[in-house]
């Protein structure tokens, strides 16, 4: 778990692209300070690939555990919304939460899943207002008292 951040200069990064590359080819080995062997395990090496093109892309990274606890100014930073919106959102049973004394905590996979939910969503609503467009819904005048067609 990464507690602090790690930033990456500009030099760094035909490095980071190069171990991107390596660990594209195919099963990968760790080798120790001392020569010590070991085989990444594949899904640990499909994610230090990933971390390491996005951080040669210039994206900041951050890796923490999906039982993290966060407060709700973090949860509503990953979500980009405002603290008071979230509390909203779990007062409203959007996502669970617990309390440490008289402060709300979430943990990380519930954050994750209400963005999930929130994103598909919105897809949604953009294909039906994409359907309506589609079907002329959008090409006649709204007035009071008139009927479409008429």
């Amino acid at each position: 778990m990464v507690d602090r951040p790690i930033s990456v200069s500009i030099p760094d990064s035909p490095k980071l692209r190069e171990a991107g590359r390596v660990l594209r080819q195919g099963r990968t080995k760790l080798l120790g300070p001392k020569g010590d062997v070991a085989a990444l395990p594949k899904a640990l090496q499909t994610l230090i690939r990933e971390i390491a093109d996005a951080l040669a892309g210039g994206q900041s990274i951050v890796v923490l555990p999906q039982e993290k606890q966060l407060t709700t100014q973090q949860a509503g930073e990953l979500l980009g919304l405002s603290r008071p919106y979230v509390i909203r959102l779990l007062d409203e049973g959007e996502m669970p939460y617990k309390m440490a004394g008289k402060h709300r905590r979430i943990a990380l996979r519930d954050v994750l899943a209400c963005a999930q939910r929130r994103a598909e969503r919105k897809d949604a609503l953009d294909q039906i207002a994409r359907d309506a467009y589609e079907d002329g819904f959008y090409d006649y005048p709204s007035s009071p008292g008139r009927a479409r067609g008429a």
